[in-house]
């Protein structure tokens, strides 16, 4: 009869919170020892959470990780690493208390670069991961741009029309599914002011999509009835401002 195994397998054991979310960033592409430079700690620590059950004190600096690699599109160690530090929990008491951290998703980096990605689900829900990153774009002063998928025959221009998005050389990317993305705004062009398009989210309800999408009908670029699904938004600091 072969051993009966001391520790069962990953799982089939209960994970704690910091081990879900080291999972979700190893999903992402990030190993144990990228989680471990993040966190500034040993790669060691990152293996204990799985073992010993040990990282509760990393939980809110994970999470605002976790945020920013999916929501705002931030990928770089160095960054992640910086987020993290703001939002690590230390304890501060002989009894082992935890001091409570308060704070929101950072998503934007110290440059003004950020980026946002949406698909069909979230969209039909108004896309509201987006509308943080939008609004302190707005708050940095920031600007903006986006890029849209809908159906080829939902848009009012022909593919690569000047007249849809003047000056973006990526012109469109052409789908297998009979949608296109074509993207309005770019740093060469000078992009939007994200404080308008805040303005307008808040007037949607903080919905995203409705806000883009009315925006598109009132500037003539897609028809009333067009549905979008995919949508990216990305921020910069102007140059003015650098």
């Amino acid at each position: 009869m072969p051993a009966r195994r001391r520790n069962p397998p990953r799982e089939q054991r209960q994970l704690n919170e910091a081990a879900r979310l080291a999972d979700r960033l190893q999903q992402a592409g990030y190993t144990k020892r990228d989680i471990a430079r993040i966190i500034n700690r040993d790669p060691s620590l990152v293996s204990q959470f799985y073992t010993k059950n040990k990282g509760a004190a990393f939980v809110p600096a994970l999470q605002q990780v976790l945020a920013a690699v999916e929501t705002g599109g931030i990928t770089e160690l160095p960054e992640l690493a910086s987020i993290a530090a703001r939002h690590t929990t230390r304890r501060t008491t002989s009894s082992g208390a935890r001091a409570r951290v308060r704070g929101k998703a950072v998503l934007i980096t110290p440059t003004g670069s950020g980026t946002g990605r949406v698909a069909a689900q979230a969209i039909a829900s108004g896309s509201a991961r987006l509308r943080p990153l939008i609004a302190e774009a707005a708050r940095l002063g920031l600007r903006l741009a986006f890029t849209v998928r809908l159906a080829k025959t939902s848009y009012v221009h022909p593919s690569g029309s000047r007249t849809d998005s003047p000056g973006i050389r990526r012109e469109v990317t052409q789908r297998s599914d009979h949608t296109e993305e074509r993207s309005y705004g770019s740093a060469q062009t000078g992009g939007f002011d994200a404080a308008d398009f805040a303005g307008r989210v808040d007037a949607a309800g903080g919905d995203v999509t409705a806000a883009i999408h009315q925006w598109l009908v009132e500037t003539g670029r897609i028809h009333p009835d067009a549905q979008i699904v995919h949508l990216e938004v990305r921020t910069w600091r102007p140059a003015s401002r650098r």
